[in-house]
């Protein structure tokens, strides 16, 4: 049975390189697949990963039609048996509809991935329409974690090292790599960072904590380092 899938996590948890697997195994077994992306942290119609692998990808913009665009391929004679749908939280809801419709109607099976969360903890638009229409919503076990080491909850956008929980939704930017900065109000966007809840709730960033510590008058209990669970 076809199904439509959404996996998703934190960032930095591996979304991307769990895409670039399954489309691997799964033409290893002679199936026909198409991959989607959009916005990647590497450019345009591309799907990457922080552990360096990268396909070519169909980038996905606002005005794409699903339904026409594989339709179109399947019609043109290339065989379709499943889609690769990465960064799938910028996708808009009438895309997600599209995407469980080829599911249904043309019985391809759809593989999204993405975060749920913005950094001001509101659900993608996108994100919010796939877990409302999936046949199976699965959260990655690869834990990203937090700078206190703790399992990391909440998405952070850091911008001149200050964390910020206004802006625009979509801001593209990387996880440590201030190297990738985007213009935003005025400033530089340095980087995302993931945090535990405990420390997002209070803003304190590895950038926060890293100052607090060279502080004379910051005691060690005053930085608040959450104490690690033993497994």
């Amino acid at each position: 049975m076809a199904e439509l899938v959404f996996f998703t996590g934190t960032m930095d948890c591996g979304k991307s390189t769990l895409a670039l697997q399954m489309d691997h195994n799964h033409a290893a077994r002679g199936r026909g697949g198409l991959i989607f992306s959009k916005h990647d942290r590497a450019g345009e119609s591309v799907l990457s990963s922080r552990l360096g692998l990268a396909r070519e990808a169909i980038e996905v913009t606002d005005d794409l039609d699903f339904w026409d665009f594989v339709v179109e391929q399947a019609t043109s004679g290339r065989r379709v048996d499943y889609l690769i749908c990465d960064e799938a939280q910028f996708y808009t809801p009438v895309q997600v509809e599209q995407l469980a419709r080829l599911v249904d109607e043309m019985g391809l099976d759809v593989f999204a991935f993405g975060i749920s969360a913005d950094f001001r903890t509101e659900l993608f638009p996108g994100s919010r329409r796939l877990i409302e229409l999936a046949d199976r919503t699965e959260v990655l076990q690869v834990e990203a974690l937090c700078w206190c080491g703790r399992t990391a909850t909440h998405n952070a956008r850091v911008v001149d090292g200050v964390m910020v929980v206004e802006g625009d939704q979509i801001v593209v930017g990387d996880v440590g790599e201030g190297d990738q900065t985007e213009e935003y109000a005025g400033a530089q966007v340095i980087e995302y960072e993931v945090l535990c809840r405990r420390h997002y709730m209070r803003r304190m960033t590895s950038h926060a904590a890293r100052a607090a510590a060279l502080s004379p008058e910051v005691l060690p209990f005053d930085l608040d380092v959450c104490p690690v669970p033993q497994r």
